[in-house]
């Protein structure tokens, strides 16, 4: 193996002082990434986003109102700490669709499609048979 991949990818196993371990990047890597994805199921679980979906349209205006503010303090944050400027963005477009309803509507089109594929599916297979036989008679 290379010296710059045995260096960060090396699992090092069998010397008498060092047991088997991987290299500090991979397991920091590792943990990072447990640790994102844990916090982001936490997150799910906490605010209910997959619950029923007056909860979940509440969460989505609660981060509505949350999110640019923090954006903005942030921003502000990074202006102070860096020196950089950055340009004030315009406001976003305010549309009238209704997000919240059709993104229900679209969950429960899924899940009723998903709950009645395998009927579907065993329909569809008895007529394909029955095609198949009258076919080959």
């Amino acid at each position: 193996m290379p010296g710059f991949l045995r260096r960060h990818y090396s699992l090092t196993c069998g010397t008498s002082s060092d047991p088997c371990h991987f290299s500090g990047p991979i397991l920091l890597k590792f943990l990072i990434k447990g640790s994102l994805a844990g916090g982001a199921v936490y997150l799910v679980y906490d605010q209910e986003l997959l619950g029923p979906s007056d909860k979940s349209e509440a969460a989505l205006r609660r981060a509505e109102e949350a999110v640019p503010p923090a954006m903005y303090q942030f921003s502000q944050y990074v202006c102070q700490q860096t020196g950089l400027q950055i340009p004030q963005l315009p406001a976003p477009p305010k549309i009238n669709f209704p997000i919240r309803e059709s993104w229900n509507s679209g969950i429960i089109k899924v899940m009723s499609a998903l709950s009645a594929a395998p009927t579907k599916a065993l329909e569809y297979s008895k007529e394909g048979w029955e095609f198949v036989k009258e076919r080959t008679k």
